[in-house]
């Protein structure tokens, strides 16, 4: 029991630890290689116009935003 409870202290020092680096530094976190900003990505798709799937996720969006206005103004009234 000791040693899980020796190992259990150790990873919360560690990830405070951690914490309290990433507190300080205030730099995003990102991989070892860097992450797709080391590439010159700004975003995950870099695609000059969105595939099928994501313009169907754009409109529903859209869709869910006119509604939800449509609400807020009907609660005003």
């Amino acid at each position: 029991m000791s040693t899980f409870i020796l190992a259990f202290v150790f990873f919360i020092v560690v990830a405070v630890a951690m914490s309290v680096g990433y507190i300080f530094q205030q730099k995003s976190i990102s991989g070892s290689c860097g992450g797709l900003g080391a590439l010159g990505i700004d975003k995950a798709c870099d695609c000059p116009e969105p595939c099928d799937r994501k313009k169907m996720r754009m409109e529903k969006e859209q869709a869910r935003e006119a509604k939800l206005n449509e609400w807020k103004k009907d609660q005003i009234l």
